[in-house]
């Protein structure tokens, strides 16, 4: 069975030519029978009219553009790689006491952004994300809304939250944050009084870590005003699958871990809700010394 969907991946298509339809006559039924693709759909779901294989684009005319793409983005990682770590000289990084890591001045900066809601398992809440005032932060905001979908298997819904993109190098290879020089993470935002949850995922080694996630709190005030929010990296607590875990262990600065940034509500109050963002960075404070904030120990005590 990976043999046929290897030759439908591997096989090289023209304009007008049939023998992708040939291919898929002889193993389309096999394919479509398979354990390959699951024909379990959530209840409510709408099922898929297309295999993700029919909506690819075989022309030749993208693959060139798109090789010329790759290749620019090789040049560029190869200079910045030869310049220093992460493009910058090492005298500058060693010395480097903030970062900006992202802010959002365009639709560009929006467009790293991804946002999601219990809209996806039948819920009811929204979220939408826009350039505030001026175009000098990002607005996210929505509704919240509790109920609980009638589909016999949720039991808790009400939340929304936005997430980074993973960032990804030349063809298509994952790029990795490197916060090892900083103890702090720092963002100026202006919320409603609503608490939220910062949310650090990382990249799984194996498949059943793929819910892991370091995550803290972040309190809003509400108001006209704007806010500093410092959270040391130390006070960020592991959890999965949405349960704290009793094996605690600090979040791993190096490039090795990073994968994506989140901020989740999900604070079981009705209504509607918004967070303007005006810039995430790094901070190395100085006067921070706290290693970890929580305690630990070995599941298996040796007696």
């Amino acid at each position: 069975m990976a043999l046929a969907v290897m030759l439908l991946d591997g096989a090289s298509f023209h304009g007008g030519c049939c023998r992708h339809k040939a291919l898929l006559s002889l193993l389309g039924p096999l394919i479509s029978n398979s354990r390959l693709y699951s024909s379990y759909r959530r209840p409510g779901a709408e099922p898929k009219k297309k295999l993700s294989w029919q909506n690819a684009d075989f022309s030749f005319k993208k693959s060139i553009d798109h090789l010329k793409t790759q290749l620019s983005l090789l040049k560029k990682e190869t200079k910045d790689y030869l310049q220093g770590p992460g493009g910058y000289q090492l005298s500058q990084q060693v010395m480097e006491q903030t970062r900006v890591l992202w802010q959002f001045r365009s639709q560009e900066d929006l467009n790293e952004w991804v946002i999601s809601s219990d809209m996806e398992i039948g819920g009811k809440s929204k979220a939408y994300i826009k350039l505030g005032r001026n175009n000098q932060a990002a607005l996210l905001y929505g509704t919240l809304n509790t109920e609980v979908p009638r589909d016999g298997e949720t039991k808790y819904s009400g939340y929304c939250s936005m997430r980074s993109k993973p960032a990804v190098g030349s063809f298509n290879r994952k790029k990795y944050y490197d916060w090892s020089n900083f103890n702090t993470l720092y963002l100026r935002v202006r919320g409603d009084g609503r608490p939220w949850m910062v949310n650090i995922y990382t990249d799984p080694y194996f498949s059943h870590q793929k819910d892991d996630l370091y995550s803290y709190f972040m309190f809003t005030r509400g108001g006209p005003y704007w806010e500093e929010i410092k959270i040391p990296f130390s006070k960020f607590f592991f959890s999965s699958r949405g349960r704290v875990q009793d094996n605690q262990h600090p979040v791993w600065l190096d490039k090795a871990s990073f994968l994506t940034l989140g901020f989740t509500i999900g604070d079981k109050v009705d209504g509607p809700f918004q967070l303007e963002i005006d810039f995430i960075g790094l901070l190395n404070d100085r006067a921070h010394r706290e290693e970890f904030a929580y305690e630990t120990y070995d599941k298996n005590t040796p007696v």
